[in-house]
């Protein structure tokens, strides 16, 4: 019970005014819960998915890479991803399947796409489990980043860095909020909303034009 809803009690008589000021001091006086610190995501900019791709040889992780930053899929879609059916070539899609929270959602077929990319997919396959291609991708996304120099300054990247680059790259492009809260499968508008922090590109604009 807040201040608000304790006054309300008090007013309609479902509490006394001994019961009031006792839980109103409970209330004032009880310890105020610390709020987690919200770190904004590292993200990748296209100039350093492209060195990333290029210090890549393997086939399977860079076509996981080119997925993770160019349909914003968050690793686990991206290995167990299945090869597009004729529909999805029909609607320059990729379906995904049981997504985060099990839902299912379909999401842009990158621009380059080849047919000849199905031949890898699910890039999970030769692979003894899901949990162990998810780690065999994460330690080559870590070494591509090495070998192109990006982690010499972002030392906090990850794979999951490529979809936080979708994400921004498509919010700087104009594309609206709620489209990306779309095709990233956020729950939350909210969890979207970081993207514009984290790169408030536009903001900026919107103050020098007014200011």
């Amino acid at each position: 019970m807040n201040k608000k809803e304790l006054q309300k009690a008090f007013e309609e008589g479902i509490i006394n005014e001994f019961q009031y000021k006792d839980k109103l001091f409970e209330i004032e006086t009880a310890p105020k819960v610390k709020q987690p610190k919200r770190k904004l995501p590292v993200c990748i900019s296209i100039e350093e998915f492209k060195l990333i791709l290029k210090k890549t040889k393997n086939k399977r992780y860079k076509l996981a890479f080119f997925l993770g930053w160019m349909s914003g899929l968050r690793i686990s879609e991206a290995v167990r991803l299945e090869p597009p059916t004729e529909e999805d070539y029909k609607y320059k899609r990729l379906s995904i399947k049981n997504a985060k929270g099990g839902k299912d959602r379909s999401v842009p077929m990158p621009k380059g796409w080849k047919r000849d990319f199905e031949i890898h997919m699910p890039l999970n396959k030769n692979f003894k489990n899901e949990a162990s291609a998810v780690r065999c991708v994460q330690i080559a996304f870590k070494r591509a980043s090495k070998r192109a120099g990006v982690s010499d300054y972002k030392p906090g990247i990850h794979f999951h860095s490529l979809r936080h680059g979708f994400a921004t790259h498509a919010l700087d492009r104009g594309m609206g909020i709620h489209d990306v809260r779309t095709l990233m499968g956020h729950a939350n508008i909210s969890t979207t909303n970081i993207y514009l922090e984290a790169n408030p590109k536009k903001a900026i604009t919107n103050y020098q034009d007014l200011f």
